[in-house]
């Protein structure tokens, strides 16, 4: 059954000036993204992402992140609206976990997948309707664009120069051209930039 229902994969990623996603020395320290992914540029942005999706598809370790931290800011004193509509989002929406060690997901509304991500990105796109948002999993993005199967590529671009560590566009990625179709920056530095792959 080959029909077109309008899902589309959309990713998004922080990333410094220098085009990193994480730092040299931890790539699991985030501390560098902290103080501009609560700015309203950052906010906003992540909300207009996540309102038109139905499925998020993450990698294992972003899902333990992830799913360890959004669930604790529902009912959070103080928590800004959109955090915890977020939150609420991410825990009522089903979610697919690329992985190939864990067996079963200790996640509400949760599949874990042991297969190609273009593959499940493909099968997915096939049978929903809404956007599937793949939350800052960079393994996940890389492939993704290796395959060139990413319509919607959102980043935020924090003012940070990490000088070093993992960068998300490598050489040999299929050449081809994206509109920008949205657009914001905040007095922190923050730009948002959301582009759609022209087809």
């Amino acid at each position: 059954m080959n029909q077109q229902t309008g899902a589309r994969i959309v990713t998004n990623m922080a990333l410094s000036l220098d085009g990193r996603y994480a730092a040299p020395d931890n790539p699991l320290d985030m501390s560098w993204v902290m103080p501009y992914a609560v700015s309203d540029v950052a906010r906003d942005h992540l909300t207009g992402l996540w309102e038109t999706a139905t499925t998020a598809l993450l990698g294992r370790v972003n899902a333990e992140g992830f799913l360890g931290f959004w669930p604790t800011v529902i009912g959070m004193e103080g928590a800004d609206p959109r955090d915890e509509a977020f939150a609420e989002w991410l825990v009522g929406t089903e979610k697919v976990v690329l992985s190939s060690t864990l067996d079963t997901a200790p996640w509400e509304r949760t599949t874990v997948v042991d297969k190609p991500t273009a593959q499940v990105a493909e099968d997915l796109k096939a049978t929903r309707n809404g956007d599937i948002l793949v939350l800052s999993s960079a393994s996940v993005v890389k492939a993704l664009l290796r395959a060139d199967a990413v319509d919607r590529l959102a980043l935020t671009v924090f003012p940070v120069l990490l000088g070093g560590g993992p960068r998300l566009f490598e050489d040999d990625l299929p050449a081809g051209g994206w509109t920008l179709v949205g657009q914001s920056a905040g007095e922190d530095g923050t730009l948002a930039l959301v582009y759609d792959r022209k087809r």
